[in-house]
């Protein structure tokens, strides 16, 4: 349930192409000098200015917009030209520009989905600069999140928003089982089951609930336990995977005890949480945004961290799911990028206390938290000050190597948990989805 939807066909990207090649004049040189300097067409401009590709205007683009007003303090010259540009759209834009050699198109930063940034950066190295010399303090940032935008050792991307999961639960509905969120905290999945089972009992309603085939909360789980669906070198661990193993049985488990209540859609998950059917949630911290839309509900949730997959070596009460990153491209003007870079999203605590309360935008710069607006208590959640402890969370994620192929794997594990739940033995249905994102690698 990541906030990711499929990009365009490729009769889409076709005519996508045919667009850009028809009204574009470069031969693609100046990207290509670019990738090795940052001399493309926006630095060679010589203005203080920047391009800016990114989608949701109440979310990334606000964001962008606010960081802008904050370099304009010392630089009043800068402006920021921030074309919007849904997800959906700038995938198959970049792939096509990275096909067509037209990297003259590019903008100066674009916005990545944290896990298609592998698959990006490795398929199409031209579009990106690296910028691990760039002033960005990298160290600032979780070692799980930076992980999304770092090939071999270089850095690609300033993390964003946080993808730091939360177990949200509400507590009039506990409150009925005799229970608190403080129950729920630092324990084992087993004893997640166990009062999951009390709660039902007690109220008739599921503890999650998740849209059927979807592998988000499995995957949430193997990451918990420091574990990937690939290995150091980007092959796939579908099979004689202990962490996925363990994952899918507990899965397995809560769904046919009926504390897990699988629904069809998106929209379905939301109702099932603003409407009061599900004890709780366990998802990223964007997802408190639909929470609060129940505005029935306000002072009825509390926040804790994610039970621990028991009996694997590593395993923590923390994981994440989504979260995006900024990339330089190689068309930029590369040390405006970075120095933009690296004074807001890498160094503003101003820029997070601003747009934290308007767009519920985490950060995943861990100086921010030190902030006094992350300490504020938030009235929806009974006065507990939650953002302080997502980012307390937020530094405990363990990394988590995504490889080129993180969606192909994705997907293919979504399928085998439906053949699971459907009665095929595991070892098979995982046998095949291994063997369906090695045919895709080759």
């Amino acid at each position: 349930m990541t906030k990711f939807r499929k990009g365009l066909t490729f009769a889409a990207a076709a005519t996508l192409a045919f667009s850009l090649t028809a009204c574009s004049s470069d031969d693609g040189s100046e990207g290509t000098e670019g990738t090795d300097g940052g001399s493309g067409e926006a630095a060679a401009a010589g203005d203080n200015s920047l391009t800016v590709w990114a989608w949701d205007p109440a979310f990334n683009i606000f964001a962008m917009e606010e960081a802008e007003k904050v370099y304009q303090e010392e630089h009043p010259d800068f402006t920021l030209d921030i074309q919007e540009v849904t997800w959906e759209d700038l995938q198959p834009r970049l792939t096509t520009l990275a096909q067509s050699q037209e990297f003259g198109e590019l903008p100066d930063i674009f916005l990545m989905q944290n896990n298609a940034f592998q698959k990006n950066a490795l398929n199409y190295p031209d579009l990106f600069t690296p910028i691990t010399d760039s002033g960005v303090a990298f160290d600032e940032f979780p070692a799980g999140v930076t992980a999304y935008s770092t090939i071999d050792g270089e850095n690609y991307g300033v993390p964003f928003d946080a993808g730091t999961a939360i177990s949200a639960l509400r507590t009039d509905i506990l409150e009925e089982a005799g229970l608190t969120v403080d129950d729920f905290t630092d324990i084992t999945w087993d004893e997640y089951i166990a009062l999951g089972e009390q709660v039902l009992e007690a109220t008739g309603k599921p503890m999650l609930s998740g849209i059927a085939g979807e592998p988000d909360t499995i995957l949430m789980m193997l990451q918990s336990a420091g574990q990937s669906l690939f290995d150091a070198e980007g092959n796939p661990t579908i099979t004689d995977n202990e962490a996925l193993a363990s994952a899918i049985d507990l899965y397995s488990q809560m769904v046919e005890k009926g504390i897990y209540l699988e629904v069809n859609s998106w929209d379905e998950y939301i109702g099932s949480l603003v409407n009061g059917n599900v004890a709780g949630t366990i998802n990223g911290i964007w997802i408190s945004g639909s929470l609060q839309t129940a505005e029935d509900q306000a002072g009825n949730w509390g926040v804790t961290n994610l039970p621990i997959v028991d009996g694997v070596d590593g395993a923590t009460h923390y994981s994440a799911n989504g979260g995006s990153s900024w990339a330089v491209s190689s068309n930029a003007n590369v040390e405006l990028a970075t120095d933009f870079l690296a004074s807001t999203f890498a160094g503003s605590t101003e820029l997070y206390d601003t747009i934290l309360p308007s767009a519920g935008a985490v950060a995943n710069w861990l100086p921010a938290g030190d902030s006094d607006v992350y300490s504020e208590p938030q009235e929806f959640y009974g006065g507990q000050p939650i953002y302080a402890d997502v980012i307390s969370f937020g530094a405990e994620v363990p990394a988590n190597n995504t490889g080129a192929y993180y969606y192909e794997a994705r997907d293919a594990v979504g399928v085998a948990i439906t053949q699971i739940m459907g009665g095929t033995a595991p070892a098979d249905a995982l046998g095949e989805a291994q063997s369906t994102v090695e045919f895709a690698m080759n």
